[in-house]
């Protein structure tokens, strides 16, 4: 509620929203978790199929969301962004948020990158990728000023000859 009334006042001065940097929930440019500056993000995540074929493809996909409480509603995710959480949702998607893919093979300590996707207008994502061995496969939502990080992970084997 202190960010929706920061932004009353800072609209009904003319001023814009980067103006207003002086109140608390604006100057933190590293939100983190902070509930009162960033929207609790969700980022569930699957690869299949299960078990894979070597050379075949893998569709790595899932949907990324956040979570619906007054800060959200009221706060300044709203107005940039022009999202809004309906009534009866406790979970809002988001649209158009980069989602970092990565790999990492049994064995390996690394994680390889292996593309950047972005989320349809229904907050959801997907990809194709040919199944080379087995491993991790994990997909990142890197935040944002007013959304948490989020992400999710997925084992998958992968079977037939090299």
């Amino acid at each position: 509620m202190r960010r929706l009334a920061a932004g009353l006042a800072a609209a009904a001065l003319g001023a814009t929203m980067v103006a207003t940097a002086a109140s608390p929930a604006l100057a933190d440019p590293d939100p983190g978790l902070d509930p009162d500056v960033a929207g609790y993000t969700s980022l569930q995540f699957d690869a299949n199929p299960e078990p894979a074929w070597r050379g075949r493809p893998i569709t790595l996909e899932g949907k990324l969301s956040v979570q619906c409480d007054e800060d959200y509603i009221n706060g300044f995710v709203s107005v940039h962004h022009a999202d809004y959480c309906k009534d009866s949702e406790r979970w809002h998607r988001l649209a158009a948020k980069r989602i970092v893919i990565l790999f990492q093979p049994d064995g390996s300590g690394r994680w390889e990158y292996v593309e950047t996707v972005r989320t349809s207008g229904k907050g959801y994502f997907s990809t194709r990728v040919p199944a080379r061995t087995s491993g991790t496969w994990r997909a990142v939502f890197e935040g944002s000023r007013w959304l948490s990080p989020a992400e999710g992970k997925d084992w998958v084997k992968v079977v037939g000859r090299r």
